[in-house]
């Protein structure tokens, strides 16, 4: 009797065992974001990976201006055998510049794992991070070509400038896309990815902000009317109306119509504007058509959604 007795206590010890490791499992994995394993809606998946294009593009910018290297060296089982950027080079920044956006790249590598682990994702697109992809965008943006060309990697100024023109587009997107889904997992995904984004977009404003009247040199152009001109030029060419402001409005457009300080970029009810995938296109593809790739993507993005324009 004594023997069962013992028997008993020792199997009911196992159990609650078993369940406090479980429980502890569940509660490791939902903290961690572990998604691996839970449903992902059908409906949810293109939405899911389409980001992977700008977050490719994020990662190989950012690591590449700090450490003069990418995802080939740090991460080579994200690109999925994607070919390697054209012309990303590492940037001559100052010690805080290189510490921010050092830490933005290691951001950008999370945000692929945590994509991948729930989707299946695509290869990494050719991108075109060269000095005179970079150049381009600024030449269009100010209706006539810049001399010398604008070069994001020549300093920690003009780097920063460069980075404005990507994490903003990112966070719109994941504004437009969480109302589509419809998984739990899907929304916490975007949820938690469009934090960092936003982040990342508000520490390169403030940056930027606080030198909002210093001229960007050689050229005698306020880094203002840098960001003024970058913003228009995406509201141009995603052909959806104002979805972008600059460091510097007039005050009717600033938050309650009172400040003209903008170092954050919100509607008239200062909440962050929501673009779609094909807007996206619009803008990266440097053409305002979604169909013709270009820009940064010279042979086009990747994904179901991206493809089935081309």
């Amino acid at each position: 009797m004594a023997l069962n007795r013992e028997s008993r206590t020792m199997a009911t010890a196992i159990v609650a065992l078993l369940l406090i490791l479980l429980l502890q499992k569940s509660v490791s994995s939902d903290i961690l974001g572990d998604h691996r394993g839970s449903s992902v809606p059908d409906s949810d998946v293109d939405l899911l990976e389409f980001p992977l294009n700008l977050e490719f593009l994020e990662a190989e910018f950012f690591l590449f201006g700090a450490l003069g290297y990418g995802l080939d060296k740090v991460a080579p089982n994200l690109t999925k055998g994607g070919p390697s950027p054209i012309g990303a080079r590492k940037a001559e920044l100052d010690a805080l510049t290189r510490d921010v956006i050092l830490q933005f790249g290691w951001q950008e590598v999370g945000h692929l794992r945590a994509i991948q682990n729930t989707v299946r994702g695509f290869p990494r697109p050719l991108l075109d991070l060269s000095p005179q992809s970079f150049a381009k965008v600024i030449d269009l943006a100010f209706g006539k070509k810049l001399s010398p060309p604008f070069d994001p990697y020549a300093n920690g100024l003009n780097f920063l400038l460069a980075s404005y023109l990507v994490p903003y587009v990112g966070l719109t997107g994941y504004v437009g896309t969480n109302p589509k889904l419809q998984g739990a997992t899907s929304k916490r995904l975007v949820a938690g990815l469009l934090g960092v984004e936003s982040g990342q977009d508000a520490v390169i404003r403030a940056l930027l902000y606080e030198h909002a009247l210093t001229k960007v040199q050689p050229y005698g152009i306020t880094v203002s009317e840098f960001t003024n001109r970058i913003s228009e030029l995406r509201n141009q060419l995603g052909h959806a109306g104002l979805k972008d402001e600059g460091l510097v409005v007039p005050p009717v457009r600033g938050a309650e119509g009172r400040v003209s300080g903008n170092v954050l970029a919100g509607d008239r009810f200062s909440l962050a504007f929501a673009r779609t995938p094909e807007e996206i296109l619009r803008i990266v593809y440097g053409n305002g058509n979604e169909r013709v790739a270009g820009g940064f993507y010279p042979k086009g993005a990747n994904g179901r959604i991206a493809r089935s324009h081309l």
